[in-house]
């Protein structure tokens, strides 16, 4: 278990100066439990790089709204009639 000090220690530099967040801190910085985050990740296509750490700014557009989740990507993909579809001009 983590001491309070240890918590407020790691929510200030991971909300401050680190640009790629660890598992922990990311939960820290969004407020979510491991699962909730995973699962929020999973849905708006967020992932992990190579060494395991999170892009603050990909977590920033995530909590603000600004990316759509990837089903709802998907139906405006494939919605009929949508402009720039697959028909060519004649």
């Amino acid at each position: 278990m983590t001491r309070t000090y240890q918590l407020w220690f790691t929510k200030a530099v991971a909300l401050c100066f680190k640009p790629w967040l660890k598992p922990d801190e990311a939960m820290i910085y969004c407020n979510l439990n491991r699962t909730q985050l995973l699962s929020r990740c999973r849905l708006f296509g967020i992932k992990k790089n190579s060494s395991g750490y999170f892009n603050r700014e990909e977590l920033n557009k995530m909590l603000s709204g600004e990316y759509i989740s990837m089903a709802q990507r998907w139906d405006e993909l494939l919605k009929p009639g949508r402009a720039g579809g697959s028909k060519r001009g004649k």
